[in-house]
């Protein structure tokens, strides 16, 4: 791979990392946390929605991301043609 296709492979690689990232911060310490006192007047399944997202929902994006993180890496690795065959 040439510096130049180098650079932006790892460029792409970054931005996926850091809207992911931005996601898992969303999800975790702003429903998770800051808003967790307005988001608790919804119930899912019985529970309030801000100690849900606290105590479940965090993990379950975060186990999400993880699949979302592999897929968009195998899509980047084909694209610059480093990926395993």
């Amino acid at each position: 791979m040439s510096g130049k296709d180098l650079k932006q492979y790892w460029k792409e690689n970054i931005r996926y990392v850091l809207i992911l990232l931005a996601v898992w911060f969303l999800v975790s310490y702003v429903f998770g946390i800051f808003m967790a006192d307005s988001l608790n007047s919804v119930r899912v399944g019985g529970a309030k929605l801000g100690f849900w997202f606290a105590q479940q929902g965090s993990i379950y994006v975060f186990v999400i991301l993880i699949f979302v993180y592999v897929r968009l890496m195998n899509k980047l690795d084909k694209k610059y043609d480093v990926d395993e065959q």
